[in-house]
């Protein structure tokens, strides 16, 4: 199979690791003896809880960033997200000093809204702009802005460079453990995991892909059924990174070649995934971050015999939430 006809290759990730070299942290490779005695699988969770910001977001939109021209750094730009891309983009645009504005919803989690906002601080240009996610439309209020402004629009998802940026993450665990058999990914609008694909396929051609999304957004899971891109409503889940509506137009022919499946996971299944990284590995997780692990510690796929790896794509959670969420 070859990469040529898809919209990022190996040689994308790759400039982007060496563009993220001495920016983003090498994020550390964790292992638990229960997961491995329970799954019969030898486990590798790659912990982007770790990541500058607290999530894989960083990676892509720093990449994405520094591949503007000077005009475009003069002039700004815009995305919008739930929280863990408009952390990165706004992080990313301090440290290469681009002004940045960023629609969330109103709704978003305190902490991840908080932080945003401390990242912009001080840069003229800069803001949050609030949207109402279940009835307005966030990508035309970025399309509108960036026209008004001359901005550019980083998407989270659906960009190349963003593509390229989060498949650094499975670079880095395999070069750090190795080739693989399986590697899981949590999945909203496909960014990661097809970033992820494009790395594996490369640097570990025998490991099979899966991409794991919430029961009550499985759009991708949709999607590749029937060949097309499927949109849903805003979908009622407690992984508020992945309550995306459909997946991308670049991200879903990557998906398509390289990802095996998509394997959902119940609301209680990541509270339950949360917890166990809480009490027996010492990590705060989030829930969209416990997407991935959640497939293997609640046996939702049989992987024994294997080597597994896991992306535990971020930590950003107001702490009341989570310890309601534990608490239930």
């Amino acid at each position: 199979m070859s990469t040529a006809s898809l919209p990022i290759d190996f040689a994308d990730v790759a400039a982007a690791a060496e563009r993220l070299r001495g920016v983003a942290h090498r994020t550390p490779v964790r292992t638990s003896r229960t997961v491995d005695e329970r799954s019969g699988a030898t486990v590798y969770f790659k912990c982007e809880n770790f990541q500058r910001m607290g999530a894989f977001k960083f990676r892509g939109a720093y990449n994405a960033l520094a591949r503007l021209t000077p005009g475009q750094r003069r002039m700004g730009v815009i995305a919008y997200s739930s929280g863990n891309h408009a952390q990165a983009v706004a992080l990313s645009a301090r440290l290469l000093q681009v002004p940045s504005v960023i629609v969330m919803p109103h709704d978003a989690p305190a902490s991840k809204l908080a932080a945003t906002r401390a990242y912009q601080s001080g840069m003229p240009g800069s803001e949050v702009v609030l949207y109402d996610r279940y009835s307005e439309d966030r990508e035309a209020i970025g399309r509108r802005i960036a026209e008004e402004r001359g901005m550019t629009l980083i998407p989270p998802f659906d960009h190349a460079d963003v593509m390229a940026g989060q498949g650094t993450a499975a670079l880095e665990l395999i070069e750090d453990v190795g080739a693989l058999d399986a590697l899981l990914v949590c999945v909203g609008g496909g960014g990661l995991v097809s970033g992820c694909a494009v790395a594996a396929f490369a640097r570990s051609p025998g490991a099979t892909v899966w991409g794991v999304e919430p029961e009550a957004g499985n759009d991708v899971q949709q999607s590749l059924a029937r060949g097309e891109i499927v949109r849903i409503e805003t979908p009622q889940t407690i992984a508020d990174g992945a309550q995306t509506q459909a997946c991308g137009r670049l991200t879903f022919p990557v998906m398509r070649a390289l990802v095996k499946g998509v394997l959902t996971v119940s609301d209680a299944q990541l509270v339950g995934t949360m917890r166990f990284f809480a009490e027996r590995m010492k990590m705060v997780v989030e829930p969209t971050g416990c997407l991935a692990a959640a497939a293997l510690i609640e046996g939702v796929i049989d992987l024994r015999g294997q080597r597994v790896g896991v992306i535990v794509s971020g930590g950003n959670v107001d702490l009341p939430r989570y310890a309601q969420l534990l608490q239930s």
